[in-house]
């Protein structure tokens, strides 16, 4: 029976899978590999993902695998009409997508390079130019045409998640290897660094949306987590006030609704083409765009294996504030209750000495 190894072979160099028509990420089977049993290390590429994609079918329900058919014809059945308008933003082009400055410190590939370009106003956020000008415009061009064809032809489209009522997935209309390309080659050197505890180094899907703000749009972001390990937020423009960021401190789902320290409270003001890198589980909402039209690009990375791990979970998330105050109470509280008892060191020393 197939099975995996709980603990990854951290000296073990994976193969790549790129060159495979996959229906996901390359990355997902190259995160799988350093799982598999000692034996199957060594193995050829071919039997291991056959291997792989064994177990990647027994774990997929099949009611996950009905909805993804669903999507991917609902997907071919755009693509069979919608004619882009920018081809060239479906297949990245650094030197015109990004600033030299975010490109270089990604060439580079430290973190002393990485510290250079980005600022970390409150813990795990960061925030860095990244776009060109250029770009975003065109991106936003794209979304119009798109947006313009779908009134046009009056076809029925899935809008970002339930909050948004406005703005356009990406993945939809043919962007999906172009974003599948800026999370492995630009997105994961970051998280791989900054995240790598919390399902940051194995980043293996993503999903890349459009929001809008403004009159006769959405208005506001009401408070949320995403459904992501590791989210990049870029605004891409236009005129705008108001529709700043404000972020109240990490949580697991059992202490979502908890009350904010002073130390957790950051708000944010969007700037066209810079970007902010933060956690999903990171709580935040957005205040209401009081003039203007703001565009943002959203992609919500994920990662497999860190959600399966996660299962498993018994004990307190490192990473909540919340299950670490929990935690350090009652170690005190066990602490106070061995000491009371009179089994401390201190008054056991005591009672000796007497």
């Amino acid at each position: 029976m197939s099975r995996l190894m709980l603990n990854p072979a951290k000296n073990h160099k994976p193969e790549t899978y790129e060159d495979l028509k996959l229906d996901g990420s390359s990355l997902l089977l190259s995160s799988l590999e350093m799982h598999l049993p000692r034996h199957l290390l060594r193995a050829p590429r071919d039997q291991k993902f056959t291997y792989m994609r064994d177990i990647l079918h027994d774990y997929v329900p099949p009611a996950l695998r009905t909805r993804d058919q669903m999507q991917k014809e609902y997907r071919e059945k755009i693509m069979s009409s919608y004619q882009p308008l920018h081809r060239e933003l479906y297949t990245i082009d650094p030197v015109a997508f990004f600033v030299p400055t975010f490109l270089k410190a990604i060439n580079d590939n430290t973190k002393k390079s990485f510290r250079s370009i980005m600022s970390e106003p409150a813990p795990g956020i960061f925030t860095f130019e990244m776009l060109q000008p250029r770009f975003c415009e065109l991106l936003i061009s794209e979304v119009e045409h798109f947006e313009k064809w779908v009134d046009r032809t009056k076809f029925t489209v899935m809008r970002p998640n339930t909050m948004n009522q406005y703005g356009a997935v990406l993945d939809d209309f043919g962007l999906q290897t172009m974003l599948n390309k800026l999370m492995e080659d630009f997105i994961s050197p970051l998280s791989k660094v900054f995240y790598a505890e919390l399902g940051g180094s194995t980043l293996d899907s993503h999903h890349g949306f459009i929001v809008e703000f403004g009159m006769h749009r959405d208005v506001e972001m009401e408070f949320h987590v995403d459904d992501s390990e590791v989210t990049l937020n870029v605004c891409l423009g236009r005129q705008f006030s108001g529709g700043e960021l404000y972020f109240r401190g990490m949580r697991c789902n059992k202490h979502l609704n908890t009350i904010s320290r002073s130390e957790e409270i950051f708000d944010y003001s969007h700037v066209p083409g810079c970007a902010v890198l933060h956690h999903g589980r990171h709580r935040h909402g957005a205040r209401a765009t009081i003039a203007g039209h703001r565009v943002n690009l959203l992609l919500w990375c994920k990662s497999s294996l860190f959600r399966e791990m996660q299962k498993y979970k018994r004990d307190f998330f490192s990473w909540c504030t919340e299950c670490n105050q929990e935690k350090k109470d009652k170690q005190d509280k066990l602490l106070s209750e061995y000491e009371t008892s009179g089994m401390g060191p201190w008054r056991g020393e005591s009672k000796a000495t007497a």
